[in-house]
């Protein structure tokens, strides 16, 4: 029979072995080069676009208002149709305060507008909800320049997402149904396009607890129709977890292999 401070030890044990495990996983995550895509957008993506109005190696340089409000669109590596969009600016991640800034750049806005390219690449039709955007936690990701995963949802999620619908209101609240595992805080923007609406800004101006701990959250952007036919974005956030390990990577709820793509007409 073990005593309460026995168990109290156990527990305490068991904690530590947790925290030290996500450490050693977060370090491992790091192992490569931390500025790999940085380089390749500042370095080579940038200038010839600026010489030569060639954009390559990335799809896409859009510097029109100039490079510190610019971006750019690069095919990772994974995966047939995902793009990374990438600022051509130094922005670290999600925690950074020039997200938050009142000229702020709405990158998300951006990656949505640069969906093309990821049905261009993909084995077949997308509709709009078929999208899905995602920015992982400071603890889970290998760069440190900022840069929206921009690739199919999984089928699951997506499925899950319209049966749950009802339950997604225009402030935050928890959904009732994991998704790729995972429980997530959820909110609905109305209009075929972001526009104004920020979700990085409606992440920390509205969800509790996230204002003062912005790296520790992932978000996640997904087109939809909702069910009144009405087209809009559904918005999803979760916290990373140390004590458990769970680093809050929201790139899972994509599909790099899109199989939510429908066939195309021969």
């Amino acid at each position: 029979m073990y005593s309460r401070s026995s168990n109290r030890l156990l527990l305490l044990l068991a904690l530590s072995l947790s925290t030290l495990l996500m450490i050693q996983s977060m370090n491992l995550r790091k192992a490569g080069n931390p500025n790999a895509i940085w380089n390749i957008v500042h370095q080579q993506c940038v200038p010839t676009m600026q010489t030569h109005g060639d954009p390559k190696p990335c799809a896409m340089v859009n510097i029109d208002n100039g490079v510190d409000k610019g971006f750019a669109l690069l095919k990772d590596k994974r995966g047939r149709q995902q793009f990374l969009l990438i600022p051509t600016t130094p922005v670290t991640g999600i925690e950074s305060k020039e997200l938050l800034a009142p000229d702020a750049i709405n990158y998300f806005d951006a990656a949505w507008n640069a969906r093309s390219f990821v049905e261009k690449n993909s084995p077949g039709n997308l509709t709009r909800s078929d999208y899905a955007m995602a920015i992982n936690s400071m603890y889970s990701r290998s760069q440190s320049q900022l840069h929206i995963h921009v690739d199919c949802i999984r089928a699951d999620v997506r499925d899950a997402l319209r049966q749950n619908e009802a339950a997604i209101k225009s402030d935050w609240s928890p959904l009732t149904v994991p998704l790729a595992g995972h429980t997530y805080m959820a909110m609905r923007v109305s209009g075929s396009q972001l526009g104004d609406n920020n979700p990085v800004k409606l992440m920390e101006k509205s969800l509790p607890g996230a204002s003062t701990n912005m790296g520790a959250h992932t978000l996640v952007v997904i087109g939809t129709t909702f069910v009144d036919g009405t087209d809009g974005f559904i918005l999803l956030a979760d916290q990373a977890n140390r004590f458990i390990g769970y680093r809050a990577h929201g790139e899972d709820v994509q599909d790099h292999s899109c199989a939510v793509a429908t066939p195309r007409a021969p």
